[in-house]
């Protein structure tokens, strides 16, 4: 009986320690992850540099739309050409046949067709002084007449015009002012339409795209000029200007391309695919450093209230937690929202599952960019 009473003693006491043993484990806050981006100031885009490479504003390679023996080929690598010039010819016999076939066609269509016109205007002529002479039925089958031929015409013109371009085709001709960089084809070879003979770069402006990340893309718009410097001439800046932003970022690098575009200099020459640098410069408003609105992404908003306000949630780095705080929105552009007024430079803001945090909450941040 003792004995039975001393273990049930036992059992209570280690029930007790247990149940405390996990209410303790329960008050256990738990740290959340978050992912969450860093504000910045548009003078930090002037910390960076930005490597890219060199590119022709335009490099086509020219083909033919038709196929041919090749009879004339008057450019070589290295060429200068013009607006208009004659990159190559194909032997245009056969296209010169086609298009006299149809023009035929045509002609004699247009001659059946004013034979049913003059027969259809001759039927109504006659039904009008004597009526009841030629049916109806007689009247109509000779508009019916009138009409297919017509009909005919219009079709051989449409094949006339098609035999023509055709012809057209077998010339090739450069469509901007331009240096020829390659040939893929030689006099007298049969070339396949579409297939390309002849590469044509214009070098007369230079492009480089360069690689800006996401927390500093919203910051471009205070850029008001570039230098770029090309390891090849590391003494000599050319100043280039943004020619357009890219609206979705690189899924490995999470950065945005942002083209540059620049005038070829006088005294020395940039070839497509040399390395270069560029030195963003910023407005007097950024310099100064006046008041510049900010950019978020739109997954950090969120309005817990029916009161039509927005709030994100502002990270404490000095006790990682988290507090709302209430934001002033601008439009919806290409990579986030425009916030007017309620954050500033250099605070994190969390970017996802903003719906599932509290106030105060222990947080560990999941960095996306800074």
């Amino acid at each position: 009986m003792n004995k039975t009473f001393t273990v049930s003693i036992a059992f209570l006491i280690f029930s007790l320690l247990s149940g405390c043993g996990n209410q303790q484990e329960q008050k256990k806050e738990v740290i959340r992850p978050v992912r969450a981006i860093k504000l910045s100031d548009a003078s930090i885009l002037i910390d960076d540099i930005y490597p890219g490479r060199a590119k022709a504003v335009q490099e086509v390679d020219f083909s033919f739309r038709v196929s041919g023996p090749m009879v004339e080929l008057p450019v070589d690598i290295g060429d200068k050409v013009k607006t208009g010039d004659l990159l190559g010819r194909l032997d245009p016999r056969d296209f010169k046949v086609a298009l006299d076939n149809v023009k035929g066609q045509l002609s004699r269509a247009r001659a059946a067709y004013a034979r049913a016109n003059r027969d259809y205007n001759r039927f109504l002529e006659i039904q009008k002084e004597n009526v009841g002479y030629i049916s109806q039925s007689r009247v109509d089958m000779a508009r019916a007449v009138r009409d297919e031929a017509n009909a005919n015409v219009r079709s051989l013109l449409a094949t006339v015009k098609s035999a023509d371009d055709r012809l057209r085709y077998t010339h090739l001709k450069a469509t901007f002012s331009g240096t020829v960089v390659a040939k893929y084809v030689e006099k007298d070879e049969f070339v396949n339409a579409r297939v390309p003979v002849i590469r044509v770069l214009d070098s007369s402006q230079i492009e480089m795209i360069a690689n800006v990340p996401e927390s500093k893309i919203s910051l471009v718009q205070y850029v008001t000029a570039i230098n770029v410097r090309f390891d090849a001439f590391p003494e000599r800046d050319i100043v280039a200007k943004i020619k357009e932003v890219g609206t979705e970022a690189s899924r490995t690098t999470r950065t945005y391309p942002v083209t540059l575009i620049m005038e070829q200099p006088t005294d020395f020459k940039i070839l497509p695919g040399m390395a270069g640098k560029a030195y963003p410069q910023l407005s007097q408003a950024a310099d100064s450093g006046s008041e510049i609105t900010l950019t978020i992404p739109v997954t950090a908003v969120f309005s817990p209230t029916p009161d039509d306000k927005s709030y994100v949630w502002i990270v404490n780095e000095d006790s990682m937690t988290i507090s709302r705080r209430e934001v002033t929105l601008g439009y919806l552009g290409n990579q986030g929202i425009l916030v007017k007024a309620g954050v500033k430079a250099g605070e994190w803001v969390v970017t996802a599952g903003v719906s599932f945090l509290h106030e105060g909450q222990k947080i560990k941040l999941l960095q996306e960019g800074s």
